[in-house]
């Protein structure tokens, strides 16, 4: 697995590439500048397992960076980065494909715990859903019932002793995962589906 960092600015792509190796010491780490580039870095340094992306490059900005990404690997997942606040453009990239969202202000441990999460949920060993059986991990599991006692992301993160960014990453992955794109979404689904525990 290869992981691609694209980038036009190198402090900002030096700490990423700095937590992914941290993290992923064993993986290989592409740098690129521009979007335009990742096709032929692909055929040179093979299938990717996540992009981090920055929102705003030389040859495309905001979130069409994210649906360009996504139409050509629509299963890989992807960190977007941005100077924005998330409040302005996190909705917008998670709807166009994002799997996390995070601010260029965050700190090196935030920072840190957004992709930790990421990976964490990208390796996390599960069932596949199907009509038949609709198996959620037990993480997702104990999610949806958090959700269903109408706990907030902070207070999912206090309970688990996780970071806020990765309650996030592991919500978004579990909306992925039912065909869903939000909170009453997914427990519509659950109580439907008898998901919920008894």
């Amino acid at each position: 697995m290869s992981i691609y960092v694209i980038d036009d600015h190198p402090l900002m792509r030096d700490a990423i590439v700095m937590v992914l190796r941290r993290l992923r010491p064993a993986e290989t780490i592409v740098e690129l500048e521009r979007l335009d580039k990742l096709s032929a870095a692909v055929k040179q340094y093979g299938a990717p397992g996540l992009f981090c992306l920055d929102l705003k490059l030389p040859d495309i900005t905001g979130v069409s960076g994210v649906v360009a990404v996504k139409h050509d690997y629509p299963e890989v997942p992807i960190a977007v980065y941005s100077a924005s606040p998330s409040a302005d453009m996190e909705e917008a990239c998670i709807e166009a494909g994002a799997d996390t969202y995070i601010e260029k202000s965050a700190s090196s441990a935030e920072l840190t715990a957004a992709l930790r999460g990421l990976l964490m949920a990208d390796t996390e060993a599960e069932e596949p859903v199907t009509a038949a059986n609709n198996k959620l991990s037990k993480r997702q599991t104990q999610l949806i019932a958090m959700l269903d006692q109408g706990m907030s992301n902070r207070d999912i993160a206090t309970e688990l002793d996780i970071s806020e960014h990765t309650v996030k990453v592991h919500l978004w992955r579990l909306f992925r995962r039912l065909g869903v794109k939000s909170r009453t979404q997914a427990l519509h689904h659950a109580r439907t589906n008898g998901l919920l525990p008894g």
